[in-house]
């Protein structure tokens, strides 16, 4: 995807947020090892900035901004973690990050927006009204989007997490990421198939929610899916620059069922003693569901985030 989005992109994104976010740390469990007969490393972005993965290409978004555009501010539309990682860049650079979110948006989400310095923008929630909220407040004020996942400056912040787990286990044989918007998987390809070409590369997504994987089988772009999964954060539809690097990345897409998530978010925190979404663990959902798709490899799995209602754990 030279004509798109390179591995450049993703070494100068890693080179420019290294002083703004965390190079996460990397976790092993017997207790998965055992299961998935392989060798598996996590890479733990819950313990990012903010809780999530989002920090990245966010940050990476900010950063890109010439003075003038910076001075008119950012504006996005989310309820989940890009609304706070954008509010968190965007104060990291003193300017001003508009997040226009749904009416419904649980509290303690709105509250985590404006803790971060975010201002908040209420609309209906459809996809139309929140992407025409945004247009309107472009036009208003002449702020600046930053989409949360189909943005090429977003999705290279994203795949430095890819770069980052490579240098730190740099023989893996399978990487693995959950698939939402798909930054971060095509971030996260785009460096796996550049520094190990012959590497296997898995998206997972809840079953209920699978339009990736509808998307690549049928070469169709599918619209956001409209439907409940407990992996609430993934309930977004690819987008065409997302979808354009999936497929020429050749990455496969793996479904996982509400049990089988639910399951493997009861296993991280009890054996591994880490608090992440269960958006993270549709990934060994996926695995749990396929006995034996890994064994004797060398895998490596990003936890996306750990930003959990705890008044709502789904135990």
């Amino acid at each position: 995807m030279d004509d798109l989005l390179t591995y450049a992109d993703v070494v100068a994104a890693s080179d420019r947020i290294a002083p703004y976010v965390h190079r996460t740390p990397i976790l092993r469990s017997a207790f998965f090892d055992a299961l998935f007969d392989a060798e598996v490393y996590f890479k733990c972005e819950h313990l990012q900035r903010i809780g999530a993965f989002k920090a990245r290409g966010a940050t990476n978004a900010v950063l890109m901004l010439d003075d003038a555009s910076a001075a008119r501010g950012v504006v996005t539309h989310s309820s989940g973690n890009h609304a706070q990682a954008l509010a968190w860049a965007a104060s990291r650079r003193g300017i001003t990050a508009t997040i226009v979110m749904p009416h419904t948006t649980p509290q303690v989400k709105v509250d985590a927006v404006k803790s971060y310095g975010g201002l908040i923008v209420f609309c209906e929630p459809t996809l139309s009204a929140r992407e025409q909220a945004v247009a309107d407040i472009v036009a208003q004020t002449g702020a600046h989007e930053v989409h949360p996942s189909n943005d090429l400056r977003v999705i290279a912040g994203q795949g430095t997490a890819a770069l980052e787990l490579l240098q730190d286990v740099p023989n893996l044989d399978v990487l693995m990421a959950p698939v939402g918007g798909g930054g971060l998987m095509a971030g996260c390809a785009l460096a796996a198939r550049t520094l190990l070409p012959s590497m296997t590369v898995y998206g997972a997504e809840p079953e209920t929610a699978a339009d990736a994987a509808e998307s690549l089988a049928t070469g169709v772009l599918q619209p956001p899916p409209n439907t409940s999964t407990i992996a609430d954060g993934l309930r977004t539809a690819l987008g065409t620059n997302t979808f354009a690097l999936l497929q020429s990345l050749n990455v496969g897409i793996l479904t996982a069922s509400e049990a089988s998530i639910r399951q493997c978010f009861r296993h991280v925190l009890e054996r591994m003693k880490q608090l992440v979404e269960p958006s993270a663990t549709v990934t060994l959902g996926a695995l749990m569901e396929r006995p034996g798709i890994v064994a004797g490899k060398r895998v490596g799995i990003i936890l996306c985030g750990g930003n959990v209602d705890v008044d709502r754990l789904p135990l």
